[in-house]
């Protein structure tokens, strides 16, 4: 089934290079990903990502070689790699978290579960309520703290995850095995700001959680 074996060898190293330089861990995204191919990042919030451009041209030699490589079943094993290539990183980072990693690195958060509510209480207090979903997969109890921040696709945007900041950062501590979902509420005093919001929801809410030396954005 082999044709190449050089060719087979430097296909697996350009398609392992394309997910290793794509690795979504410790961060949520890789170098502020905003649109992707294959979970590969192409363009961030500032323009276009130079990692994401060499880990899809990676991919796309590497797939060049595997076909090259082989006799036959070229097209079921480009598929294939398109499935690990899509699905092996998350599997890892899971495994990863359940067995070796500890602190906030065992910190999983649910982003497409979290969610924040703002409602004005008066005339320059805006009220802000979030729900945030998390799981500590390690034994030990972990603690850290909690910030927003925003993801600008212009500098005039309307500020609103990050009017949660008021109070931050935010303490938590997850017992060991712990799933829960955070909820934090803080008033914002809003007679300062020219433009800002008086209700209003947002869902898959950006946050950074820290400990004593390391952190997170998710």
């Amino acid at each position: 089934m082999v044709k190449n074996k050089k060719f087979l060898l430097l296909a697996l190293f350009l398609l392992f290079a394309s997910m290793v330089i794509n690795f979504p861990f410790p961060h949520e995204k890789t170098f502020g990903e905003t649109m992707s191919i294959f979970t590969m990042p192409i363009t961030t919030v500032n323009g276009i990502s130079i990692v994401g451009i060499t880990a899809l041209s990676f991919f796309i030699l590497g797939s060049f070689f595997l076909a090259k490589s082989l006799k036959k079943y070229q097209g079921r094993l480009i598929f294939l790699a398109i499935l690990i290539s899509v699905l092996a990183p998350h599997y890892f980072i899971e495994l990863f978290q359940r067995t070796i990693a500890s602190g906030i690195y065992a910190i999983s958060y649910d982003r497409s579960e979290s969610s924040c509510r703002f409602e004005m209480t008066n005339k320059t207090i805006l009220h802000g309520e979030c729900e945030l979903p998390f799981e500590n997969y390690s034994k030990n109890d972990v603690q850290f703290t909690i910030e927003f921040y925003e993801e600008y696709a212009f500098e005039d945007d309307v500020r609103i995850l990050s009017l949660m900041n008021n109070n931050a950062p935010y303490k938590v501590k997850l017992g060991g095995k712990e799933r829960r979902r955070v909820k934090i509420e803080t008033n914002i005093d809003v007679s300062m700001i020219d433009h800002h919001i008086e209700s209003g929801e947002a869902a898959e809410v950006n946050i950074i959680i820290k400990s004593v030396k390391n952190s997170r954005k998710l």
